[in-house]
């Protein structure tokens, strides 16, 4: 009768361990799922927000009135939409350079300055010169810079505020241009910057919620405010 007791203690003993780990799981699990949705909700609401900056920024470039339209500067504007705050800024494409147009001189110039040595940069300007002939197609991303061989991924995100596939000018405008890439590519000072930006920008727009929480988008837009009706810009790159 003792044994069988027990084997019967033992039994409720093992019952209970199981149902305590099932349960710990179980626990594990939703905390786990509440914590998703809760980062997918602040996610959509920061996104959300930095889409509106993005929209504000658009309204802002297409101002005629200067006391309101945005210089291509780089410049962080401080906006708050539904209770994030925004940081936006913008930058012409005319002044960044071109990877289908640009020199091979000036690619390995600015790739050095963003880290390269000059041997990995020449190598690197020489690869992207033989990419850019022997017939084939100009290059449609700028991730395609990733896939020239001896470009590693430090090194891509250091260069790549500063290249574009869109200027079509085969050496920076220096007005335009960041004073990293003048400085870089041995660019003049240029004039003031004035308010023609040229018809492609590029918009940075960060958004913080009140927890913290903070996305940032870059945009690459084709303005085009004189078609009636239409939407005043065309998406050419969007990076989350």
């Amino acid at each position: 009768m003792r044994r069988q007791r027990g084997v019967a203690l033992l039994l409720v003993l093992w019952v209970l361990a199981l149902l305590s780990a099932l349960l710990a799981g179980l626990v594990g699990w939703v905390h786990l799922q509440n914590r998703q949705a809760l980062w997918q909700r602040q996610h959509t609401q920061a996104l959300l927000a930095a889409e509106a900056g993005v929209g504000m920024a658009v309204v802002a470039q297409l101002q005629r009135d200067p006391q309101r339209h945005w210089l291509a500067d780089g410049q962080a504007h401080a906006l708050s939409f539904n209770g994030a705050q925004l940081a936006v800024s913008l930058r012409s494409e005319q002044g960044k350079l071109d990877l289908n147009a640009g020199s091979a001189e000036q690619i390995a110039r600015l790739l050095q300055a963003a880290g390269a040595s000059a041997e990995q940069a020449r190598q690197l300007a020489r690869a992207l010169e033989q990419r850019r002939g022997d017939g084939h197609a100009p290059l449609r991303m700028l991730e395609e810079l990733r896939a020239i061989p001896g470009m590693d991924q430090s090194l891509y995100r250091r260069a790549a505020p500063y290249l574009t596939l869109w200027s079509g000018l085969p050496s920076p405008e220096p007005r335009l241009a960041a004073p990293w890439l003048r400085r870089a590519l041995d660019l003049p000072q240029g004039g003031p910057l004035g308010e023609d930006a040229g018809p492609i920008v590029t918009i940075r727009s960060q958004a913080t919620l009140p927890g913290g929480y903070t996305t940032t988008l870059r945009v690459t837009l084709l303005l085009n405010p004189s078609k009636e009706g239409a939407r005043p810009y065309r998406v050419l790159r969007w990076q989350e």
